[in-house]
């Protein structure tokens, strides 16, 4: 199985493909997706648009992960990131890919055993999950933490699997 991991944000979206490969966990493509803080928002969210239809079309998964909502205190903030995870999903649909969410704590949770875990946490064992040798990118670590949860999440019993959104 093939997941796209994606950690939706309006200036710097990180994406990466995790790969199930004879039993092991393997990153493929990785990368983010900036935007300059000059852009207009809604440049933003088509330049977004355009490079996850590219990733998607290049790296061809079976499936999309994305970090869930948490509890915003600025209304601002939480109506952007829905706008672009509103450009992700649908990105994600039209290609035929079921998108599949998880919460925040849920996914540090998986990769460290703490669901209160810092990002260094998280991106340290998403680096010896997947065996690589230089750290990605916060943002891309961040979306190969996600897609590791769903391949996780997807190894167990079949009835506690998480339906796609």
């Amino acid at each position: 199985m093939r997941v796209l991991g994606i950690d939706a944000s309006l200036r710097s979206t990180g994406y990466g493909i995790v790969e199930s490969r004879s039993g092991r966990l393997a990153a493929g493509e990785r990368g983010i997706v900036r935007n300059a803080g000059s852009l207009a928002h809604s440049a933003c969210l088509l330049r977004i648009r355009r490079e996850i239809v590219a990733v998607l079309a290049r790296a061809r998964p079976d499936v999309a992960a994305l970090e869930g909502g948490f509890h915003f205190r600025n209304a601002r903030t939480a109506l952007v990131l829905g706008e672009v995870r509103g450009v992700v999903i649908a990105a994600c649909a039209e290609a035929g890919v079921a998108v599949y969410e998880y919460a925040p704590r849920h996914i540090k949770q998986s990769l460290t055993g703490f669901g209160a875990a810092d990002k260094s946490q998280v991106s340290k064992m998403a680096m010896s999950v997947l065996g690589l040798d230089e750290k990605p990118p916060e943002d891309a670590a961040d979306a190969l933490a996600t897609a590791i949860c769903h391949h996780q999440s997807h190894s167990g019993i079949a009835a506690l699997r998480p339906k796609p959104i």
